[in-house]
């Protein structure tokens, strides 16, 4: 039962993360100004942009392959990848934090993209076979 909402979970993380970047960087392409900059990420410009539609595409591609049994494995280097990039991008770059509040959203984050890689994970745990109790009274014996 945990694992399968900690499944839940991580597609409903990776889908919002998704669909952020993905309007991120559609609005960026849109309003043809490629001057978008996130301090915590190691692109600028059109190249953030591009890096930006290309991992949203990937996250919900590998989101709705992992969904229907088919690519599982995508979906957990995505998420695999998200965490390091969230991970370096905070705490490992030149990147500097403005309030509490921030620290607070940005660790909050890293911890939100920690625990859907265990929900990732979890798609690849075998499912328990029922117990013999359970299949001898089945087949009446």
């Amino acid at each position: 039962m945990i694992g399968f909402v900690l499944r839940i979970y991580s597609y409903l993380f990776h889908l919002a993360l998704a669909v952020l970047l993905l309007g991120v960087a559609l609005v960026a392409l849109l309003s043809r100004s490629h001057t978008l900059r996130l301090e915590m990420l190691p692109w600028t410009g059109r190249t953030l942009t591009y890096w930006l539609l290309g991992s949203a595409l990937f996250g919900l591609l590998s989101i709705v392959f992992a969904w229907i049994g088919k690519g599982r494995f995508l979906f957990l280097l995505y998420a695999l990848a998200v965490f390091g990039m969230v991970f370096r991008g905070y705490f490992l770059s030149a990147y500097s934090f403005h309030s509490k509040e921030e620290f607070r959203l940005a660790a909050w984050i890293t911890g939100g993209a920690l625990l859907a890689i265990f929900g990732a994970w979890s798609q690849f745990r075998r499912k328990l076979r029922k117990s013999y109790k359970w299949r001898a009274v089945g087949r009446g014996y």
